[in-house]
């Protein structure tokens, strides 16, 4: 058997790197029958003919981490792409993306792509609510090079995950960065500004400069049903010195007095527009409870 990794899975075939030659594999009807379903990022043990340059997986070894939407495993940071305009960024969807990444412990870094677009200085702001949360962020423009070498530094020798809404630039950011990836690109629809899917499947891309990355079909929503009423206050980085001071245990920062977290956004010490967002994720989470 070899040690290998999926880096892309179609129709029931996944396609394993291992020592530099890519080969075709089906799952063993074991794993089927188990309901243990092969993801891109997984390492496997697999039995491989030579000759044909196909075989059977027979193993997926322990995952370091895994995501549900993109379903990708062992991924060590998760680079997350908007655009300042065209799609104009929705915040609200950015802080899921936050969230699911927060609960799986990756590093982000949050890139806000096209800045060239930029007429009324809306990146600052934008750098300034994500930045004061404690996020790493970066800005870039594939039309005049902007930002390029940053962002090449930040994918090197990692394996990452790179998502973000259809249209936002994902695809031409890679391209920018390696040019013989050859990667699809797709135009904003004029009727509503969201982008038109370009990338079918997720697929593991290896980098010339070291590591990989995960190209990722664009999403407009995102869902994060799985995380519990009680967690999601740990998910939101700027709450965390502050959780605890609350008057009373077991505080859901909502209509509770003597909130610690309301005094902070009161204070401007948290941004309104992440409070807003933990009050309709709460919001979310609590009415799936109740069916």
């Amino acid at each position: 058997m070899i040690k290998g990794i999926i880096t892309k899975g179609i129709g029931g075939f996944y396609y394993i790197e291992a020592n530099g030659i890519i080969y075709e594999c089906r799952a063993r009807g074991r794993l089927r029958k188990e309901k243990i379903i092969p993801l891109v990022g997984d390492k496997v043990m697999a039995t491989i003919d030579c000759k044909s340059a196909k075989g059977v997986i027979e193993e997926i070894l322990e995952r370091d981490t895994e995501l549900i939407r993109p379903p990708v495993a062992n991924v060590d940071q998760v680079v997350i792409v908007f655009a300042i305009q065209q799609p104009d960024p929705n915040l609200g969807l950015l802080d899921r993306f936050l969230v699911m990444a927060e609960s799986e412990m990756l590093d982000i870094t949050i890139c806000f792509n096209k800045i060239d677009l930029d007429n009324y200085n809306r990146v600052q702001e934008l750098k300034n609510i994500y930045m004061h949360a404690n996020y790493h962020v970066i800005t870039t423009s594939t039309k005049h090079n902007i930002g390029i070498d940053a962002f090449k530094e930040i994918l090197k020798d990692k394996v990452t995950v790179f998502a973000g809404p259809s249209g936002v630039g994902k695809s031409s950011l890679l391209n920018t960065t390696q040019p013989n990836l050859a990667l699809k690109t797709g135009e904003i629809s004029q009727k509503n500004e969201r982008g038109k899917h370009t990338t079918r499947h997720v697929e593991l891309l290896e980098l010339d400069f070291g590591g990989w990355v995960v190209d990722t079909p664009g999403f407009s929503s995102l869902d994060i049903d799985y995380i519990e009423v009680e967690e999601l206050q740990y998910l939101f980085r700027e709450f965390l010195p502050f959780i605890g001071d609350c008057k009373f245990k077991g505080c859901q920062h909502v209509n509770e007095p003597n909130c610690a977290i309301k005094e902070r956004v009161f204070e401007n010490k948290i941004c309104q527009s992440r409070y807003d967002s933990y009050l309709q994720l709460l919001q979310k989470i609590n009415q799936k409870r109740r069916y």
